[in-house]
């Protein structure tokens, strides 16, 4: 279960991250050498630089000390280029120091899988909480302040120079990155004009992880926009902490998630294992601190450029001014897709398009201003002016289908408009010469953004659109529980004096009604007899269920009946049953039936929990009953959730229409959907240290009428 604590204050990774003095364990006079290398990259650092190895007494003319504790200050950074064997000890001098913090970047730990390396990192990462000094790595290629010149990594092949000499309104964007390699392949955009004010690495994240720097950036006055590629955390909660806090700071943050696989769901014995997937739960728990997710990782730094450039949204759609038809048509496709309104024109927008746009144009949006307009630039001036006035528009799109010299004055016009507007265009590069004329021109621009899809340019407009609307919307308290201490001290001690894997349908539908969740009445019966005197009290059309805690799915041994109108009905349904689940499960335990009166018709939802190695408990709403799992439909959230949040978490259900009434189904009351949802998240936030799953499947929805028809709660094995 997460362990939920905060991440580093960001004034303890100060020092660290925005040091005075370094100092380079193992430099060394092979310019090839990892220490050789770090002298290298650090060789423009605005602080000061020592040399630590006992090998030399100076490199290139300066002196070399054989320890940390030979220098003539305690330094801010320490870079330990030296072996595994060798670590520790340079570790511990370090902490006796007081060194500010240090960068390890030794690999062959805990990520080769082997049991003695694992526990020296284990070590080093229980000295670096015990004693205070950060501890970046192992197993990290280092980092980089653009701000300072600090280029504290070992890898080559990133133009440093590039990155310290542009101007530092430009070093926007602070990137985080598990993955050194791809953290330092998406820094070498740079060579696009974009510009960062950090590149942090964390490796193995033995102590400072990826939450930890994020959050140091959410402090730092250089960074507007927050870049994370992100691999897993041991504690992810911890990351939407700073999602929230890098929101109600106004800076975007951007997650972008590898390893998407959810292998603990493969041998679930509830729908809700199967389904419940981490990738799904860290989507909704960033995106309801305020955060922002990209499922595409070529996409991350066109998104970034472009919150780093653009302000407040002021209104919900796009405008398109395009030169082409076809690039008209590729804009309106791509809008749609991405759920971008494309407002028409009127008023003045419309007069003006019209008295510059020929008759074989359009004036519609997407308007198709043709040749004619670009080749008169007044003509053009007069239409961008007219859309760039109006703040019914969120954003202006021009597609650039062509590479061509002639475009320079026409992007050096739409850059200045843009910027006496106080407004960003979006320019989508078409050309298929990547890096022809007007690429680097676009590229450069402070109020242009570029893209080099039609894609990937509306998905960044409605991604900057709805962060907008989140953010005034995040709630910064967690949930308060509903439910009586007193209800939690019975069902826990129930839970914990239950014998065998799982909690039984009638047994965990008592449980979860103490906590508020509508359940149907039911009957228990173990003889045909039992079977008719319930049935005869209690009238009706029933449904019969094979009561069993070895049956996790009734349906597929034949378990359940339906539609029971008569005693004689149920006697025959129950012999049937008995029957045939003594050949589809000989080994089950059966401890007869249950009776029910059966529930009207509705929509069918499941809600239910697991409890995840990192992220603890987890609540999952979807589309269920039988087909639950071919559907697929279904929203995971860490818990507990507020009502407001399980509201979100119905919206976002592909099956979200269903439930606003079909057909002639009625509308679902929404709101007591949710509070139920809300129930089972507290549930499963109480018992996280007993329960492995729970499942509710199906809750029956028939407008107000909302009831949990069938229940299984998975233990947890001791």
């Amino acid at each position: 279960m997460t362990s939920m604590h905060a991440p580093r204050p960001a004034d303890e990774l100060a020092r660290l991250f925005n040091p005075r003095s370094i100092a380079i364990v193992g430099a060394s006079a092979n310019p090839n050498s990892f220490g050789g290398r770090f002298m290298t990259n650090l060789a423009g650092f605005e602080g000061k630089i020592y040399f630590v190895n006992p090998r030399y007494e100076e490199i290139e003319g300066k002196p070399c000390a054989p320890s940390l504790s030979a220098l003539p200050e305690v330094p801010d950074c320490v870079l330990v280029a030296s072996g595994l064997k060798t670590v520790e000890a340079i570790f511990e001098e370090a902490v006796a120091l007081g060194a500010g913090g240090v960068v390890l970047i030794a690999s062959g730990f805990a990520e080769t899988g082997d049991s003695e390396t694992a526990a020296v990192q284990d070590r080093l990462a229980a000295r670096a909480k015990e004693s205070g000094v950060p501890l970046v790595g192992p197993n990290t290629i280092g980092f980089v302040n653009f701000a300072t010149r600090a280029g504290a990594t070992f890898l080559t092949g990133l133009d440093l120079e590039r990155g310290y000499d542009c101007l530092a309104e430009r070093r926007t964007i602070g990137l985080v990155s598990q993955s050194g390699a791809l953290g330092l392949s998406l820094a070498q955009s740079m060579n696009r004009e974009v510009y960062f004010s950090h590149v942090l690495s964390c490796g193995n994240s033995a102590d400072i992880d990826l939450a930890d720097c994020a959050n140091y950036l959410v402090d730092d006055p250089h960074c507007r926009v927050i870049v994370c590629l992100l691999e897993g955390l041991r504690d992810p909660r911890r990351l939407e902490q700073v999602a929230r806090r890098a929101t109600l700071a106004g800076k975007p943050i951007i997650l972008c998630k590898m390893a998407r696989g959810d292998h603990g769901a493969q041998a679930a014995a509830s729908h809700t294992g199967s389904l419940a997937g981490s990738h799904a739960a860290y989507k909704t728990m960033i995106e309801r601190a305020g955060g922002i997710v990209i499922e595409r990782f070529e996409e991350l730094i066109e998104t970034a450029t472009f919150l780093s450039k653009a302000g407040k949204p002021s209104g919900n759609g796009a405008m398109v001014i395009a030169t082409s038809g076809g690039a008209a048509i590729l804009a309106a496709d791509a809008a749609e897709a991405q759920h971008v309104p494309l407002p028409q024109p009127d008023g003045s927008v419309l007069e003006t398009l019209g008295a510059h746009i020929p008759a074989f144009g359009s004036v519609r949006n997407p308007a198709d201003v043709t040749a004619e307009v670009v080749n008169n630039i007044e003509s053009l001036t007069a239409c961008v002016e007219a859309v760039l006035a109006r703040d019914d528009f969120a954003a202006l799109v021009i597609p650039h289908p062509l590479a061509y010299d002639t475009a320079y004055p026409r992007i050096a016009l739409l850059d200045r408009l843009a910027g006496e507007a106080g407004k960003v265009i979006s320019m989508v590069w078409l050309s298929g010469w990547l890096e022809g004329p007007g690429s680097s021109e676009i590229e450069t621009a402070r109020n242009l953004a570029m893209f080099r899809s039609m894609d990937g340019c509306f998905s960044a407009i409605s991604t900057w659109i709805d962060w907008d609307r989140r953010r005034a919307a995040i709630e910064q308290d967690p949930p308060i529980p509903l439910t009586d201490a007193r209800v939690r001290s019975r069902a826990a001690d129930v839970l914990s004096k239950s014998d065998g894997a799982v909690v039984a349908e009638r047994e965990a539908k008592a449980l979860l009604a103490t906590y508020g969740v509508p359940v149907t009445e039911d009957r228990r019966a173990a003889t045909s007899e039992a079977v008719r005197h319930c049935a005869s009290e209690m009238g009706g059309r029933l449904v019969m269920k094979i009561d069993s805690p070895d049956i996790a799915h009734k349906t597929e041994v034949g378990g359940i009946a339906l539609g029971l109108e008569t005693p004689d009905a149920a006697v025959s349904a129950y012999e049937r049953m008995i029957d045939a689940v003594a050949k589809a499960a000989p080994d089950a335990r059966i401890n007869g039936v249950i009776i029910q009166r059966m529930v009207p018709e509705g929509l069918e939802i499941v809600i239910g929990a697991r409890i995840d190695p990192a992220f603890g408990p987890l609540v999952l709403v979807g589309l269920g009953g039988v087909l639950v799992e071919l559907m697929a439909d279904s929203v995971t959230a860490p818990a507990p959730v507020s009502q407001s949040q399980a509201l979100d978490m119905l919206s976002k259900l592909r099956a979200a229409p269903l439930l606003d009434g079909f057909r002639n189904m009625p509308r679902v009351d929404r709101d007591a959907l949710a509070r139920i949802i809300v129930r089972v998240s507290e549930f499963a936030t109480d018992h996280a240290d007993k329960i492995a799953e729970l499942d509710i499947n199906p809750v029956i929805c028939n407008g107000s009428d909302i009831v949990a028809a069938d229940a299984l709660i998975v233990l947890q094995r001791t």
